[in-house]
């Protein structure tokens, strides 16, 4: 074996590592199982070109284990739920406190803006996103101009960020939009990662005449 082929099988040994150690530091549990079975997939392979036996099968075990899990996770048909509350709710305001950080990480300063002026905003509506019977995250719009409303928030806790949750709201759940009058979502992205998701939930980008950019979905 060349000294050129061991450093490479070397390094093949220390991305599987470094995957898997990477995986347990996912709050997502649909992202650490997919970063998981990946590292423990290669870190397998490495195991049977250097003839470890018990790091190859060990590892194989631990592919075969997360595939499993993710065939459940694919497979599980969730409960979804918006639940319409009051804006003065004890637990919303709960929630925005115990998540502010995270918050602030894609809305900057929606915590302080909530706390201080949308409070007295009468065109708000606040729901609750419920996923089995648990709280999975918040969405708060404003009705402006008769059928539109404006997305001041639409936040999902870390372990429920598989998109299950926004395909509900703004794909399978349009007709609760509808009852309500809304004919059209619209929101300013306040950050790259808010940018990317509301594309993925078919949103699309409006130039306003000042040059900002907004993103539209239409209720069909």
């Amino acid at each position: 074996m060349t000294e050129q082929y061991s450093t490479i099988i070397e390094w093949i040994g220390y991305l599987g590592s470094i995957l898997v150690a990477v995986s347990l530091m996912m709050s997502s549990i649909l992202k650490l199982r997919w970063l998981n079975l990946i590292g423990a997939a290669i870190f397998s392979a490495y195991g049977f070109i250097i003839g470890a036996m018990p790091v190859a099968f060990l590892n194989l075990f631990i592919v075969m284990i997360n595939i499993y899990h993710l065939g459940k996770i694919y497979k599980t048909k969730d409960f979804l739920k918006i639940l319409h509350i009051r804006k003065e709710n004890r637990y919303l305001e709960f929630f925005l406190e115990y998540y502010h950080g995270e918050i602030n990480q894609f809305f900057p300063g929606f915590y302080d803006s909530f706390k201080n002026h949308l409070y007295d905003d009468k065109d708000l509506f606040c729901f609750l996103i419920i996923r089995n019977a648990a709280v999975a995250g918040i969405f708060i719009g404003r009705k402006i101009n008769g059928d539109e409303m404006f997305v001041e928030i639409d936040f999902v806790i870390p372990e429920y960020r598989d998109f299950k949750t926004g395909n509900y709201i703004y794909t399978h759940n349009q007709k609760y939009f509808e009852n309500l009058g809304i004919r059209r979502l619209s929101t300013k992205p306040k950050s790259k990662k808010h940018y990317d998701y509301l594309k993925k939930m078919g949103f699309e980008e409006q130039i306003q005449p000042d040059n900002n950019i907004f993103l539209v979905k239409d209720i069909h």
